[in-house]
């Protein structure tokens, strides 16, 4: 009676290991991938991609005098189609603002400086999921989390024998528990 339970339980796990796999195998690709990125935070901003660049100015303009128009020449530069708004942080200073940039002319050196932020295509939308910082998406991050603690139980019963989790895997878990608490004594000694 044991061995028939035992392999009831084991079909069951098998059935609900292979199943939940494949319906959560797509979230389970865009954490690691978001995992990924947010991991490498110092290196790049998963997030953002900001574009700076100096720009030369064909001659210089005093504050005073700029209208409308010489504030949109000016913008033509950079690229841009038209500005929000403009003021002088300085008397020889014009800051430009446009949608989701800036450009920071010094009139007297005849220079500026513009700089462009925009959302990193994919990365953007996968750490917004990641972080939850979609408030109803908290709920769906929980029960991903207790799924996945499910499909590695599930995981656990699939293999008998020599190859099964009371002989093989066993140590195979206990080896895998080694590197996240020798980092957690790490920081907790450092």
């Amino acid at each position: 009676m044991r061995r028939t339970l035992y392999t009831k339980i084991r079909r069951l796990s098998l059935h609900w290991h292979r199943d939940l796999g494949y319906f959560f195998s797509g979230l389970i690709i865009i954490y690691c991938i978001s995992g990924i990125a947010l991991n490498h935070v110092n290196d790049w901003d998963p997030d953002f991609i900001l574009i700076k660049k100096e720009i030369i100015l064909p001659q210089t303009r005093v504050a005073a005098k700029l209208e409308q128009a010489e504030i949109e020449a000016i913008s033509r530069l950079t690229g841009e189609k038209s500005f929000k708004l403009y003021d002088f942080p300085t008397p020889g200073q014009v800051k430009i603002y446009y949608n989701n940039a800036t450009f920071h002319v010094y009139l007297k050196e005849k220079r500026g400086f513009y700089e462009r932020i925009s959302k990193r295509p994919v990365f953007y939308q996968l750490n917004v999921l990641h972080r939850n910082s979609v408030h109803v998406w908290k709920w769906v991050s929980d029960i991903f989390a207790v799924m996945l603690i499910l499909i590695t139980i599930t995981g656990m019963v699939i293999i008998k024998g020599k190859y099964g989790f009371s002989k093989r895997g066993i140590w195979l878990l206990l080896a895998g528990l080694i590197p996240p608490l020798a980092a957690v004594i790490l920081q907790a000694i450092l």
